[in-house]
């Protein structure tokens, strides 16, 4: 563990708190959680055994006034440093049940931002899945898209969901920036992708996190750190861990470290996937097998999955608790409450403390050099690569022919072949030190010949379901360039 950066007091508020996972890397860059706020039974009991005398709140945040936060942190509105938090992601990851923003879960945003406006801090730090950046605000059936019925809604677009947020952030007047990071790239052994934005009150020119590692090593930084680096010599003299189910374990035995469903002999994959099998989008974790020299995927909080399966390496088990913590850099001292079932969720959910770590350093970094004002209400992100890929998505996703009445592609991308919101607001998002280079990348004409990129977003009720970003190697139907 890294150790902790002498510092002033540096309060934090921490928002949906969970096992803290946010909260412990911060406190490795410096910082001191003041007060959190959590309301699950299992993770306020975690926060509890771990930290006793951290002023801790466990009502659901909708309940709670930002004045009665303070004055349990002993603060007053522009005393704290940081307020940070990751809003509930599973509603929008695509790992779990799709989700929008008409579901309750996606709303826990706003209060969020309710927090920073009414409590002033210096930095805000807000943590999601990668998925919220192409989710829809509302969500239209797979089965209700393409030629035969109406055209899509700007809030069923892809994108809809994240724009408003962005209009969130706007009326606080914060500098923000976005990225989606890799916790490899920061030291965590995991490849767990998740999208972080930073925002500054003073408008002060913020940076995300420079990277401390590399697949390879390159740049002269760090090789990325692999699940035998985490787990490898652990001691566990009572592991709590899942075991498969028979059936499971019949696959699982002939899958080879490293591997998953696709290395099955070719007779038996469709008999272990099932339904599965015909199915489309993302199938890597199927009956997947870790492998000890590259870094864990993204933890799942059901590692006994058929679809989401942590297969230990050489044993025919799933990674146990205390490993699953390693990966995401936990402590070992830390206990989580509940049974096995809450100890995974409550680790799965949780932030790699590298990751909370760098978010941290990032504003300390701001924090040491002299305050230059930025660019106040404004939304940046400086990826290029992030934003060519968002400009090249479809304004939405539709079944594959197999499972369309209409299977002639030129006529299912004419039915949304104009360029969707995603591909106005990635431009929009773009920090001005890259907006010429992903117009030209794009083809797109220059700024003064661009007419006005934004129409009011539209939020209305809908079902519970979101966009998915595509997980890799995988491709959906893309419209016509």
């Amino acid at each position: 563990m890294a150790d902790a950066i002498d510092a002033p007091d540096l309060p934090v508020i921490s928002l949906f708190s969970g096992a803290m996972g946010l909260d412990l890397g911060l406190e490795r860059a410096g910082f001191r959680v003041a007060v959190a706020l959590e309301c699950n039974p299992y993770a306020v009991a975690t926060i509890r055994k771990n930290r006793p005398d951290l002023p801790l709140i466990d009502r659901p945040i909708e309940g709670v006034s930002t004045e009665e936060i303070l004055e349990i942190a002993g603060l007053r509105p522009g005393d704290p440093v940081v307020v940070a938090g990751g809003p509930s992601c599973q509603v929008f990851s695509t790992a779990g049940a799709r989700g929008s923003l008409a579901d309750p879960r996606g709303e826990l945003f706003e209060h969020f931002v309710r927090v920073v406006r009414e409590s002033q801090p210096r930095f805000f730090v807000m943590e999601n899945v990668r998925g919220l950046l192409s989710a829809a605000a509302r969500h239209r059936p797979l089965s209700k898209r393409g030629p035969g019925h109406p055209p899509l809604a700007p809030d069923e677009e892809l994108g809809s969901a994240f724009q408003v947020v962005v209009e969130h952030l706007r009326d606080l007047k914060y500098y923000t920036v976005f990225d989606i990071l890799n916790s490899a790239d920061y030291g965590t052994p995991q490849t767990r992708q998740r999208l972080l934005l930073l925002g500054s009150r003073d408008g002060e020119a913020l940076k995300m996190p420079v990277p401390t590692h590399t697949r390879d090593g390159a740049e002269g930084k760090s090789r990325w750190r692999t699940l035998r680096d985490a787990v490898g010599g652990l001691t566990d003299p009572l592991p709590e861990f899942y075991t498969f189910s028979p059936a499971r374990e019949k696959f699982l035995k002939q899958v080879p470290e490293g591997g998953n469903w696709r290395d099955l002999p070719h007779e038996v994959r469709k008999e272990a996937l099932g339904r599965a099998f015909d199915s489309w989008g993302g199938r890597s974790g199927f009956f997947r097998r870790l492998a000890w020299d590259r870094p864990s995927p993204a933890l799942t909080t059901r590692p006994d999955s058929k679809a989401t399966s942590l297969c230990h390496p050489t044993e025919l088990r799933p990674l146990s608790v205390r490993e699953y913590a390693r990966v995401q850099e936990f402590p070992d001292d830390w206990i989580f409450a509940g049974p096995v079932r809450k100890k995974y969720e409550q680790v799965g959910n949780a932030v790699p403390l590298g990751l909370g770590e760098a978010a941290g350093r990032a504003l300390r970094n701001i924090m040491s050099m002299p305050s230059v004002a930025g660019r106040f209400g404004h939304v940046e992100c400086f990826n290029l690569d992030l934003l060519t890929k968002l400009m090249k998505r479809p304004r939405t996703i539709v079944n594959p022919p197999r499972m369309r009445n209409d299977t002639e592609t030129e006529t299912i991308t004419g039915w949304y072949k104009e360029p969707g919101r995603l591909r106005r607001d990635a431009l929009a998002y773009a920090a001005p030190e890259i907006e010429d280079e992903l117009r030209a990348l794009m083809r797109l004409p220059a700024v003064a010949e661009v007419p006005e990129l934004y129409e009011e977003p539209t939020i209305c009720d809908g079902e519970s379901a979101a966009g998915d970003w595509p997980a890799e190697g995988e491709v959906p139907l893309a419209a016509a360039e």
